[in-house]
């Protein structure tokens, strides 16, 4: 098993159709032992279930809007683990309405600080107050989306706030190399979960990536899952710094093969 022995915590898991579910759900089968935060009660009770399949009551209350919450989060995980071994960071929001029509027309100061500080700076915060438990050939993992560097309609500033993830995950990666600890992204395709029902017309990205896709089709959450578990693995220890693509290939694609064939 790619994990075995591993500990593990787990953020931002909304439901069991969100990416972060897969991810538990495929770190579970290759043996790591589990941890999870959770926002606020009404999501703790679609997250206790998941953690239960995946034989973890390890649920910790954290806000990344609030420092002083990070910092409570850590010190109450480090009474069950003193040490452990990396972390999930599936965290990204921006208000609603800054996720509806012309991007110079919506996106407010407000909405693009919001947007940076929870989808973004969370990730160093999160990597900040965990350092001093992480143990050596740790592993921090992020999730972004192709919108970080081509533009989508209605992405609007969440498009910014995951290039900023995007660079996060570099200098990250440059300022704890020498801890032996490796940070890397990935950016998964577009799959229905929760976050992303919040951007307008979300059905027709899915529709335009299955026809675009090489592989003509989308992703799953356990297809994601999977290379995650492989890259907070050991066997991914020469990888960090890294933004690894799971779209069945769409960022590669400019236009449909088959469009050239008619």
């Amino acid at each position: 098993m790619l994990l075995k022995d591993k500990k593990i915590l787990i953020s931002g898991l909304a439901n069991k159709y969100s990416i972060a579910a897969g991810i538990a759900f495929a770190m579970h089968r290759e043996g790591a032992e589990l941890a999870f935060t959770y926002q606020n009660e009404r999501l703790l009770k679609n997250l206790k279930p998941i953690a239960e399949a995946c034989n973890s009551n390890i649920l910790i209350e954290c806000d990344v809007s609030s420092d002083e919450s990070i910092t409570k989060s850590f010190s109450e995980l480090k009474e069950k683990w003193p040490n452990f071994d990396g972390f999930v960071h599936s965290i990204g929001y921006a208000p609603a309405d800054q996720l509806e029509g012309n991007f110079v027309d919506v996106t407010s100061r407000e909405g693009f600080k919001v947007a940076h500080d929870i989808s973004s700076y969370s990730f160093t915060a999160m990597a900040r107050e965990s350092k001093p438990m992480l143990n050596e050939n740790s592993a921090l993992l992020t999730l972004t989306y192709l919108g970080s560097v081509q533009t989508m309609p209605n992405y609007n500033v969440m498009g910014l706030a995951k290039a900023s993830l995007e660079a996060n995950t570099r200098f990250l990666a440059a300022s704890l190399g020498k801890d032996n600890i490796r940070v890397n992204a990935i950016s998964a395709g577009p799959i229905k979960t929760l976050a992303a029902s919040g951007v307008k017309n979300f059905r027709k990205m899915l529709t335009q990536h299955s026809t675009r896709a090489p592989l003509g089709r989308t992703v799953t959450a356990e297809e994601v899952g999977n290379v995650a578990a492989f890259l907070c693995s050991n066997h991914a220890s020469g990888i960090t710094g890294e933004i690894t693509y799971v779209d069945a290939g769409f960022n590669i694609a400019a236009m449909p093969l088959s469009e050239a064939e008619e």
